[in-house]
């Protein structure tokens, strides 16, 4: 009996270090950074992320099409001259310029 008594406290601390462990790990699942928690951030995050891409995207799309009219080979005839007048301050006595923003 006397050798039984003296592994109980032993076992003891080992089930309870075995439950705390089992705790902390329950926690981080829980709480961590890729926890159950997080998802939710997660997902929102990844939800802007996809709506700045798609308006990233048709920005890019547009200034493709820009360039692309502006190819020295084959260039836009309206687009270079529109170019020339804001970016020189130069117009026709009898036009009227309207400002653009951009």
């Amino acid at each position: 009996m006397q050798s039984r008594r003296a592994l109980l406290p032993k076992d003891s601390l080992t089930q309870s270090l075995a439950l705390v462990a089992l705790l902390v790990l329950g926690a981080i699942g829980i709480a961590g950074p890729s926890g159950l928690l997080a998802w939710g951030e997660n997902a929102r995050l990844l939800d802007q992320r996809q709506h700045e891409i798609a308006q990233l995207t048709a920005e890019r799309d547009r200034l493709k099409n820009r360039v692309a009219l502006l190819d020295p080979r084959h260039a836009d005839p309206d687009l270079v001259g529109e170019l020339l007048r804001s970016n020189l301050n130069v117009a026709h006595p009898d036009e009227l310029v309207i400002p653009v923003q951009h």
